[in-house]
């Protein structure tokens, strides 16, 4: 028995079915914000379970709309799908950037499904959105297909900018690259379009923004250091704080991302490597009683992951969890599905206050790896306000072709 039995069993609620999810409802009550987490982005439970807690937060807190780590475009193709466009599977089979599977998935479909079928039936505008910063080239030929069609006389401008990128054949790593060693950039023209397309339609000014974000997190990914995991955190909080204000007084979200930006970076080694994350910024700019933020974690199963970047997706075993992690303890002490709802205030259990290792699982995942590579010191009851424990996990089912490994995640060897 690990030292903490005693006080898993005093915090463990049963997890059977989204009936089992009451107290946190009651807990997210006067949130106006709700960052759900992942332990990884390709696993079955993850995305069902944020799925089920996200349905019953908008049917019965009435939340207003969920922002995903997405790109902004590919989500734009959603939003269109439950508000009664294109069916929810075109739009997301759609989704050809790697990584496909982070959205193309049957999960999504099935959420996307059911609130297409939310906002037919109850008559709300519930939307998805996407926070990310990736989408360089894609914001930019959205901005040109609106401006040619509704405002020409703005056309030069954001022609300048794509004209400016032009070269880099769209390619963000030769355009970082070529930025470190020529003293030029594409800033300027950014800044100049950013200007010029503030106040006009919500979506086309949007677009503008995540281009001048994704110019300088591709700069400063090159850079090295803390830099673009800040610039990126950093625009998912202002573009949250964007759609906050566009769906007006009231309004209320739901966000999906992974556990290491929903969670406080300040209760993690992030921090003292200098990075901040969604959930500290949230916390922050509407306050720590408006804000609850939800992790969740698993012992061991499979997941859908790269074993580099862009490399081919592959359903790949999870091995069980380092000894002595949050993952491991919770594997000895817990239900096999269990929810902890983090009492406030300073008088809480050990497990709670004490720094243990967390698993965390990207896009790129080596298993043999994992048992030295894939852990976040951190301070759990700091870090969230709760946390979903699914003893073993099953990899999403992706709507692209995917690859199987075979081997038994046991057969993994535990060294590099």
């Amino acid at each position: 028995m690990h030292r903490y039995g005693d006080e898993v069993a005093g915090i463990a609620r049963p997890l059977r079915d989204p009936g089992d999810l009451d107290v946190l409802l009651d807990r997210a009550d006067r949130a106006r914000v709700v960052l759900i987490g992942e332990a990884s982005h390709g696993t079955h439970e993850y995305y069902t379970w944020r799925a089920a807690l996200t349905r019953r937060l908008i049917e019965e807190r009435g939340f207003s709309f969920v922002a995903v780590e997405g790109d902004w475009p590919d989500c734009e193709r959603v939003a269109a799908s439950v508000r009664g466009g294109p069916a929810p599977r075109a739009a997301l089979t759609a989704y050809d950037r790697w990584p496909t599977w982070m959205w193309a998935n049957e999960e999504t479909v099935d959420f996307a499904g059911w609130l297409r079928a939310h906002n037919a039936r109850t008559g709300a505008d519930v939307g998805f959105h996407g926070l990310d910063v990736y989408s360089l080239w894609e914001s930019m030929r959205e901005i040109l297909v609106w401006l040619r069609e509704h405002d020409p006389d703005a056309v030069p401008v954001a022609l300048s900018a794509y004209h400016c990128f032009e070269p880099y054949a769209e390619d963000p790593q030769s355009y970082a690259w070529a930025t470190r060693f020529v003293p030029h950039s594409c800033a300027d023209e950014v800044v100049r379009m950013l200007a010029e397309l503030r106040g006009r339609d919500f979506a086309v000014a949007q677009n503008a923004e995540v281009v001048a974000g994704a110019e300088q997190y591709y700069r400063a990914m090159i850079e090295g250091g803390p830099r673009a995991w800040n610039v990126r955190d950093c625009h998912m909080d202002a573009t949250l704080a964007r759609l906050l204000a566009r769906y007006g007084p009231g309004a209320r979200a739901v966000v999906w991302a992974h556990n290491t930006h929903v969670g406080d970076a300040r209760a993690t080694d992030q921090s003292r490597h200098g990075e901040v994350t969604l959930g500290e910024l949230a916390r922050a700019r509407y306050g720590d009683d408006r804000v609850v933020l939800v992790g969740l974690g698993s012992h061991r199963g499979t997941v859908i992951a790269g074993r580099a970047w862009g490399a081919p997706m592959q359903v790949l075993g999870v091995p069980p969890a380092r000894p002595g992690s949050l993952e491991d303890i919770l594997h000895a002490e817990a239900p096999e599905r269990a929810l902890f709802v983090f009492p406030p205030g300073d008088d809480r259990p050990g497990l709670l206050r004490d720094e243990v290792h967390h698993r965390a699982i990207g896009v790129v995942y080596r298993p043999e790896r994992d048992n030295w590579a894939n852990y976040v010191p951190s301070v759990l009851g700091d870090r969230y306000d709760a946390f979903l424990w699914i003893d073993e996990t099953s990899a999403l089912r992706p709507l692209h072709p995917v690859h199987v490994d075979a081997r038994e995640p046991e057969t993994y060897p535990s060294g590099v």
